[in-house]
This record gives C-alpha cells, structure tokens and sequence, in this order.
C-alpha cells in the first residue's frame, strides 16, 4: 500500500494527475501492476489527506486547487514561526539552531541546487525552528500545515534563483536570530514567506496551463 500511496501522491504532487482529473482504481492497479486493494487503501489515506476524492459508484478524481485555502495555510504557517522566532531569541541557549549554520551560512560552491533536496532542506529549516522553539502543540499543527502546502511549496525550488535566494534569505533569518534580534528575523521571516507564497501560487497556474495544454 506505502507503495501505491507514493506513486499516486508523485502523479498528483508532479501534475501527472491533475486537479479535476477522475480515473478508476481498476486503471491505477493496472498502470502499477498491483491489486485494487492497495490501490483502495492509498486511494483513501489520501481522501484524508484531502488530495483526492470519491464518487460513490463512480471511481474517484485530483481534488481541485483551492488558492484560498492554500493563503490560509500560509498564514497560519507564518503565525506559526513567527511565534517560534521569538520564544527562540528570548531564550539564552541557541545550540539548537547553531546546526543550521552548516547548511546555510556556507560558500556558493557548497550550496545544494538539486529541486528536490533543496526542498527537504528548506522544509527543515522550518520544521526545526517550531521545533526548536519547544512547543509540541505549534509542532504538531505547523506539521500538518507543511503536509497540506507540500504540493505546491516544493515547486518554488524548480527555479535555480529560487534556491539561491532561499540561501540567502535563510541565512539572514539565522543570522539575526543567533543575535537575538527578535523583529528583525521575523521581518526576515515574514518577507521570506511571502514571497515565497507569491512565487508558488505563479508557478502553479503556470505548471497547470502547460499540463492541460501538453
């Protein structure tokens, strides 16, 4: 089932599936050569999720964007981290985020530019300031937000100038929390998501058209 799930969640996160699209479970056991019952099992992990949905009777479909959902996630992400920024330069102990140093305050020549481990790496950039800042309930929420927003964040990486500008501005946000500079990084911070929301949203609409006109 694990499997089915990934492949399934990659067609949709990779526009290979796209919102809208409806297809049967009988088509996807045959395209994987696998049984429908893992492809049922995967197919309702995720409904819950909320990529996908079922027709009674009637096979299932991509569930369509929802742009407005997706700009109440973001702010609620960035409620999220901005609470963390602060709780962590309040704090006097900061070696739970020196580790970061070694990933973003590095020369150019050692910058990771593949899409999608430059994704995982801003993802735990993320992750580990909520985390960090020790509050498992923001955790545990900021989490589920990330899983939710994950389908189109990991587009903003498809951009060579996007990754170098999450470098950038990743190590300015370290930096200034390291000084404990509380409104300066969540000035950073703010200004980072933000951009980051407009860029994917962009992206999107584009990746779509180009999907539906291939």
């Amino acid at each position: 089932m694990d499997y089915v799930y990934a492949r399934v969640k990659e067609d949709i996160f990779d526009f290979r599936l796209l919102p809208g699209d409806r297809f049967t479970e009988s088509q996807i056991a045959e395209r994987l050569q696998v049984s429908r019952t893992p492809v049922r099992e995967a197919l309702y992990r995720l409904e819950r999720e909320g990529y996908v949905f079922v027709h009674f009777r009637n096979g299932w479909s991509v569930r369509p964007f929802d742009f407005a959902l997706f700009e109440s996630l973001y702010e609620l992400r960035l409620v999220l981290e901005l609470a963390s920024v602060r709780k962590i330069c309040d704090s006097a102990d900061l070696s739970r985020i020196e580790v970061l140093k070694n990933t973003w305050l590095v020369a150019e020549s050692e910058r990771v530019m593949d899409s999608l481990a430059a994704a995982e790496l801003d993802e735990r950039f993320h992750i580990t300031i909520v985390d960090v800042a020790d509050n498992p309930e923001i955790a545990r929420v900021h989490n589920d937000v990330i899983e939710r927003i994950r389908i189109i964040r990991r587009l903003d990486f498809t951009q060579g100038y996007r990754i170098e500008r999450t470098y950038e501005e990743h190590g300015q946000i370290l930096q200034a929390m390291l000084r404990h500079r509380a409104d300066q990084a969540c000035m950073l911070l703010k200004s980072h998501i933000e951009e980051s929301k407009a860029e994917v949203r962009k992206i999107t609409i584009h990746r779509l058209q180009a999907a539906r006109q291939s």
